[in-house]
């Protein structure tokens, strides 16, 4: 092998090693206030972060107070990851400075994790007080071999570090180890705390990290949970700095004046006296055999990572070779924006690749069609299953799904979101890549006779709350907020353990943080699902997904479509699963709108009825009175909770279809609204009619 073919993959490694760092991630709180610019508040901030780098310990934290005469004092709170040298941690806490002051100007209290750091400050003292609110998990995309063993092995590690870490020091609550798990692996773990926390504090904010790993990475190799006062993570190879550990985990050299440490007696297998000469023979032989065989081990085990480094990277050049962006762009994609994908872990697909993986795109491997496009079963050549959307160039929004899904899916990592492999550029062609969930949508199990008897009530109650999770990341724990705008059965998809994953994210919309609602003057989604102020005004905001989500709920729990007029469990010719719950709720008969399967399943009715319960508090009118999905999370985890009254329902949009057709008809474009219906099959929009059941495009007044 050439020098020179040698040196390429190594660098290519490294980079690659870098794109794994984690994002950093803020949060500006003006719940205690802002501040002007030249107040004494911004004075005190400035003066207080410019010399945070100077405060940093050895162990990497700083909790510099201000005086007791100072007037409007600044607290701030900074620390480091506890594997991380200090000129690192320097350089962190400069960086940190300069990002989180940039980002939130004019906040008395703001809170950034960084790679390897996290600062926090505010006009109140921090010291002491446990920020325990997760607002990231990251896992390993790799899968354990034993899952059961693998957790049991996990949680022991995770208890033991749990606890050492607790009762660390006024100066480090740290601990890192490793554990041996099945086929003779190593699993290593690391947790912290902030030092300014007591023993309780510590352990209390580890416990409920560590009771988070099943929703975060359950049976996966590797993991993070991350809180502003505490974290941990665990992979199956060493992710952490060993040496500043072994530092900073080891005894403190004796002080002086102090007695000397009592020698250990000598091992029973030499004489702790003798010949000299016989002990000094024996140690000579044992280190240079020592010596030799770790000698002989890293020269195999170097030539083992440098032949698997070069095949991977031809098979890197191969790929990049076929799988270039077309000099011909198309019409409104930002290929810029398409470039900077490409070069994060989501990959671009040479078009014969799907081509042959789907077998030309059969019918046979046909799994559904959707309002923008075909997806359709493929398995690459080593196994590996997909579902590729191969979008359509008959509508002009497959462009804009088509971006939306490449450049805003790619970004979002949570359980219970489907993950996007890649995508594939070639010509008119346009493929969207995606992991392969086994049980297709929820749909084909819950309005199927013979296929929902399989959705027993702890099946549907586990993916009623995956689904109210992966909602509650997208609302709030994302990097960014999105609303879905089509929240429905079709678009959860179920996995082997049928375990929900929201999808379809072609026409789901960024939001500020602080952004209340948006306006369109296109409304998206689907007839039935879609909240009243939202077809009426094109006004959307995170409340538009939880009255989706809500009718979702009732779905689940009666086991029938919202719409569908012929369906014989919605009694004295109700139109519409709303109206007929909201009747039966009125009525404390609730229990008659369950699906009979679950009835006569052995599950809790009270249950039952407290989700049907809650779905109607999520599809009240008034956007205000629906909870957040915080809130939804908050009340499926305890059902112990005391919850409000629901109004009535009186927005009822299969009710009103025979008596305002004709204003509905007049709302859509007939240049270029296309209308869907529950099928996916699209009409021209001069053929909307009563029995319609999904628009992509409305134009409210």
């Amino acid at each position: 092998m050439k020098k020179k073919e040698m040196v390429f993959p190594l660098v290519v490694f490294l980079v690659i090693l870098s794109l794994v760092k984690a994002q950093p991630l803020e949060n500006c709180d003006n719940n205690i206030g802002n501040y002007t610019g030249g107040s004494t508040y911004e004075t005190n901030l400035n003066n207080l972060l410019s010399s945070l780098h100077s405060d940093i310990d050895p162990y990497g934290f700083a909790n510099p107070t201000p005086g007791e005469s100072n007037p409007d004092p600044v607290y701030t709170l900074f620390f480091c990851q506890g594997d991380i040298d200090h000129d690192s941690c320097t350089k962190c806490a400069t960086d940190s400075v300069s990002k989180l002051t940039a980002t939130c100007p004019g906040y008395k209290q703001a809170s950034g994790a960084y790679d390897g750091c996290t600062l926090r400050y505010s006009s109140r003292s921090l010291t002491g007080s446990v920020a325990a609110n997760l607002f990231l998990y990251m896992w390993n995309v790799g899968n354990a071999t034993n899952v059961t063993q693998f957790n049991q092995e996990l949680g022991t590690l995770m208890a033991d570090l749990r606890t050492k870490a607790s009762k660390g020091g006024s100066r480090l609550k740290f601990a890192a180890a490793t554990r041996t798990i099945q086929d003779f692996q190593t699993l290593y773990g690391l947790v912290q705390c902030t030092p300014d926390l007591t023993e309780q504090q510590c352990n209390n904010c580890l416990l409920n990290a560590i009771a988070q790993i099943p929703n975060c990475c359950d049976g996966k190799k590797g993991g993070r949970v991350i809180t502003w006062s505490c974290y941990l993570r665990f992979e199956t190879y060493l992710f952490y700095n060993d040496t500043r550990v072994l530092e900073l985990l080891s005894p403190p050299p004796p002080s002086p004046g102090s007695p000397p440490p009592i020698p250990s007696p000598p091992p029973p297998h030499l004489p702790a006296t003798g010949n000299k000469t016989n002990q000094s023979t024996v140690t000579r032989i044992v280190a240079i055999s020592v010596s030799t065989v770790v000698g002989f081990i890293f020269i195999v085990s170097l030539c083992f990572i440098i032949i698997v480094i070069s095949r991977r990277s031809k098979k890197h050049k191969k790929k990049k070779k076929n799988s270039v962006i077309p000099e011909k762009p198309i019409e409104g994609l930002d290929l810029s924006a398409m470039n900077d994908i490409s070069s994060t872990e989501i990959v671009q697909y040479d078009f014969k690749t799907i081509q042959e993986a789907t077998d030309d795109f059969s019918d046979d491997n046909r799994l559904g069609q959707g309002g923008f496009g075909v997806v359709y079963k493929g398995e690459f050549s080593n196994g590996h299953e997909i579902a590729v959307k191969r979008l359509s160039r008959e509508n002009g929004q497959g462009d804009q799904e088509f971006k939306n899904e490449v450049l805003l899916v790619a970004k979002l990592q949570h359980r219970n979101l489907v993950r996007i492999l890649g995508f594939c550029i070639d010509g008119t062609e346009r493929l969207l890549v995606y992991e392969f969930l086994a049980n297709s949508s929820l749909d084909r199990f819950l309005f199927d006779n013979v296929k929902r008897t399989q959705l027993d009530w702890q099946r549907r109650f586990n993916i009623i709350g995956g689904i109210a999770r992966g909602l509650l990341y997208l609302h709030e724990d994302s990097r960014v907020r999105i609303i879905h705008r089509d929240m429905k059965a079709s678009n959860i998809l179920l996995d082997g353990e049928m375990n929900p994953k929201i999808s379809d994210f072609g026409m789901a919309r960024l939001s500020v943080m602080d952004e209340t609602q948006g306006n369109t003057s296109k409304v998206v989604g689907t007839y039935g699902y879609m909240a009243p102020e939202y077809i009426m005004q094109g006004q959307f905001s995170v409340k538009s997904d939880v009255y989706s989500f809500g009718i979702l709920v009732l779905e689940i729990l009666s086991g029938e479509k919202n719409n569908n007029n012929n369906n014989n469990s919605f009694e004295n010719g109700e139109e519409d699963m709303l109206s007929f719950a909201w009747k039966c709720w009125r009525e404390s008969r609730a229990a008659n709108m369950i699906d009979p399967i679950l009835r006569d399943g052995g599950g809790s009715v009270r249950e039952m009825i407290q989700c049907i319960h809650i779905g109607l508090l999520c599809t009240q009118d008034i956007a205000s009175d629906r909870p957040t999905m915080a809130s939804v999370v908050l009340m499926f985890n305890s059902f112990s909770l005391t919850l409000p009254v629901p109004s009535e329902p009186t927005f009822l949009l299969s009710r009103s279809r025979d008596n305002n057709t004709n204003n509905m008809n007049s709302r859509v474009s007939e240049e270029s609204g296309l209308i869907r219906s529950s099928d996916g099959t699209k009409t021209k929009s001069e053929q909307f009619s009563t029995c319609s059941d999904s628009i992509t495009e409305v134009y409210p007044r």
